[in-house]
């Protein structure tokens, strides 16, 4: 498998955060559900939050800046 690394722009990393966010933010409900026992936080109440973090992420991600998209960073050790 070759070497490949990802790109360093600020819209790719922001990209690469979705995933992780997403998780968090499902651990964070469902552990505010099964820690407060009432209905107010339960998940039926609070799931919007995960539409709130998609929606918060996309918006960093469409105005992140695209300078050096495509370029791959040296590999460490190597000098360009």
């Amino acid at each position: 498998m070759a070497n490949q690394s990802r790109c360093s722009c600020a819209r790719c990393t922001c990209r690469g955060l979705m995933g992780p966010a997403i998780l968090i933010t499902l651990g964070v409900l469902f552990l505010l559900d099964m820690w407060r026992g009432d209905s107010y936080f339960s998940f039926s109440h609070t799931w919007p939050v995960i539409l709130l973090v998609i929606g918060a992420l996309k918006l960093v991600e469409s105005t992140a800046s695209t300078a050096g998209h495509g370029t791959n960073p040296p590999a460490p050790g190597q000098s360009q």
